[in-house]
């Protein structure tokens, strides 16, 4: 498993899609830069530093650098390529594979420090599913379009496929939720959904009937099952999410306390304020003063 520390920007060196329409063995060499292939018809027979891997249709396989990386075996293939460097990425042994799903998708704290937010844990190798697989082959087809142009095509490239490396890891971790054998999964699933539906709509009114109608369960089940997984009860993880944006915009802006509770879902002042101490340990003003001071 891989973390990249997405703070940073990829620098794209090269990127390209590759048709071999006869069977092709893909040649040796040894660079000092990532190499991501992705197939998208075929199969790719290669190895790196002696360990082989078959990658076919839906795979990906990130090759490390200054690893020899050689072909073992003739085959047609169709693969996208992207070379790139990055200044942050570690190379870890981790623990199961779905305990590492869970924490990454679920028990992220709502009000973590940024700077800690912004690890993606990205598999050295891995099949797509379905929806992963369409949605891969849109983002490269329109990275290659980026790559071609002739103002700022590097930078935008890498942009997007900062995006892909993301989506990737969403989708590889969701995979491991989905997995056969595992009793818990629907309850995944459905918690990790419902993390999503917060994040998107805390600005808006979200009660226990609109959950209930969104995810067509019982609100006092999935609350249990939220709780045990997260730590939190819904509603106080979605006020968690709220006071989060309002940190930020007061940290951000100048804007009253009365508009930065309308964007973030708490409407009525007295109670946003309420809310905030609660979960801040001052109020509002409080806050503002203490940011303003320490800058």
């Amino acid at each position: 498993m891989l973390i990249v520390n997405m703070h940073f920007t990829p620098n794209i060196k090269l990127m390209g899609f590759v048709s071999y329409p006869h069977p092709w063995l893909h040649f040796k060499r040894n660079v000092n830069e990532y190499i991501l292939y992705f197939i998208k018809s075929g199969e790719l027979h290669i190895q790196e530093n002696g360990i082989p891997y078959v990658l076919k249709k839906g795979d990906l396989l990130l090759l490390e650098p200054n690893l020899d990386h050689s072909g073992i075996q003739e085959h047609i293939c169709d693969y996208y390529y992207i070379h790139f460097e990055h200044s942050d990425i570690q190379n870890v042994k981790t623990e199961d594979p779905l305990s590492v799903a869970q924490r990454y998708l679920i028990e992220q704290e709502p009000e973590q420090p940024r700077e800690d937010s912004q690890a993606c844990y990205f598999p050295k190798t891995c099949t797509l599913s379905k929806k992963g697989f369409h949605q891969a082959l849109h983002s490269m087809n329109e990275m290659l379009q980026l790559y071609k142009r002739k103002n700022f095509n590097r930078m935008l490239t890498a942009l997007k496929f900062s995006e892909f490396l993301i989506d990737v890891s969403r989708d590889h971790f969701l995979s491991e939720l989905q997995e056969p054998g595992n009793s818990r999964t629907k309850s995944y699933i459905k918690v990790h959904d419902l993390l999503d539906y917060i994040h998107e709509h805390y600005p808006s009114k979200i009660t226990s009937a609109e959950i209930e109608q969104q995810f067509e369960c019982n609100y006092d089940y999935i609350n249990r099952v939220f709780t045990r997984l997260t730590g939190d009860p819904i509603m106080r993880y979605v006020n968690k999410v709220r006071i989060n944006h309002a940190r930020e915009l007061i940290e951000a802006t100048h804007l009253s306390f009365y508009e930065i509770g309308y964007l973030t879902g708490l409407n009525d002042p007295f109670y946003f304020s309420k809310v905030f101490k609660k979960y801040v340990g001052m109020s509002p003003k409080q806050y503002y003063k203490t940011i303003r001071e320490d800058h």
